[in-house]
């Protein structure tokens, strides 16, 4: 079986739609699932985020659904953030257009007003998160009796954020029996009882080696000493393309956006205190390349799409395996690899040390100042001949 979209069922105006774009071989996901998205079926998907599963629900549905009545939408994808939102309605508003249909995002933060209007205008498929899904519900601005697809996106997520409660609010007011695809990069808990109860004779699809592996990365792990750190992290973002920068706490990275920028870096950070058309701003000119370096927080950093990450710098290290994994994903998406590049004090040492064991990781602890032309080619960089610590 030729593995096209064409060979899959997809529709010529979709398949010429996703060629304008550069895109012309199906993912591993989209390959597994759109072929029952078409025909109709309920899909449970195990996947990660970078798998390509926006596309993978994107396309039966744009394909399936019919156009809307004002404030009836007749698709609705449930996301857990705002960032994920906007993503997703962005990710399917050029396909929408070759069906002549529209793709709207619905969340916390930004005027509803504007949204009200959207849904008015008789927007077809509405991506939102939960609460504000809910807000429009109750004041009567959304109705949901008229959903054909409903999609559940990252719903391990919205598992961890509390939001399943909100989630089986909206799916109780759903007085139809809508195509159902869930996706999730765990099956377990609360999830697994959404399944049960909303889905029919779902039929499973789950992409080998889904999770981000130690092997997907090169890993770099740089003892730097405070007085330079700051320097060592412009020279990384200065030699590579796309540097995505995290910290623990939204003060650290907001003072490291600003010592980033007197490098002379240009650079954005992302969290939580931040207004949602700042964030929205920072990740468009990140996307784009406007600018070189992007920092953020774990929190702020959940659920989010950014391809085309050249390297994950740990200024501040992770907590704990799972939290350097989910980090350095960002840059070993979709089949690329990437570089995750850790910095420490002397007195961090210790703690890289053991999070390296739970890893499985013994490449070297290497000391460097930010003068070290290494930094500019960390991927090329063999560390093995290097003086470790």
């Amino acid at each position: 079986m030729s593995n096209t979209f064409e060979a899959l069922g997809v529709s010529p105006e979709l398949v010429a739609a996703l060629a304008k774009l550069g895109i012309t071989e199906p993912f591993a996901i989209q390959l597994l699932t759109i072929r029952d998205g078409l025909a109709g079926r309920d899909v449970l998907g195990k996947a990660k985020t970078g798998s390509g599963k926006t596309l993978a629900f994107g396309i039966p549905m744009l394909d399936r659904v019919g156009h809307a009545a004002p404030r009836h939408p007749t698709g609705l994808i449930l996301v857990p953030t705002r960032e994920l939102a906007v993503q997703v309605a962005e990710a399917l508003d050029p396909l929408s257009k070759a069906r002549d249909m529209e793709v709207g995002a619905v969340y916390g933060g930004a005027s509803m007003v504007k949204q009200i209007e959207m849904l008015e205008g008789g927007c077809d498929i509405v991506v939102g998160t939960p609460g504000r899904l809910i807000d429009l519900l109750e004041r009567g601005e959304l109705f949901v009796d008229s959903v054909e697809a409903l999609v559940l996106d990252e719903a391990d997520r919205m598992a961890d954020m509390g939001f399943l409660p909100q989630v089986q609010k909206i799916l109780y007011r759903i007085p139809t029996e809508p195509q159902t695809m869930l996706f999730s990069a765990t099956l377990d808990g609360g999830v697994n009882a959404i399944v049960k109860r909303y889905m029919k004779d779902p039929v499973h699809h789950e992409v080998e080696g889904g999770d981000v592996t130690v092997e997907q990365m090169h890993h770099r792990f740089l003892q730097v000493h405070d007085m330079d750190k700051v320097k060592v992290a412009a020279a990384i973002a200065h030699g590579h393309g796309r540097t995505l920068l995290f910290t623990q706490t939204k003060r650290a990275a907001d003072d490291l956006e600003r010592a980033l920028r007197r490098e002379g870096v240009s650079v954005a950070a992302i969290h939580g205190d931040l207004r949602q058309t700042s964030r929205e701003k920072a990740l468009a000119d990140f996307s784009t390349g406007n600018i070189e370096a992007l920092v953020a927080t774990d929190v702020a950093a959940r659920g989010l799409h950014i391809d085309g990450v050249d390297v994950v710098v740990h200024y501040d290290p992770a907590e704990d395996h799972k939290s350097y994994l989910h980090r350095s994903g960002r840059t070993a998406r979709a089949g690329e690899s990437g570089v995750a590049v850790t910095l420490m004090l002397w007195n961090q040492e210790n703690s890289v040390r053991f999070l390296m064991r739970r890893l499985q990781l013994d490449d070297p602890i290497v000391e460097v100042f930010s003068n070290n032309p290494v930094l500019s080619d960390l991927a090329g960089w063999n560390p093995a001949g290097a003086k470790a610590v």
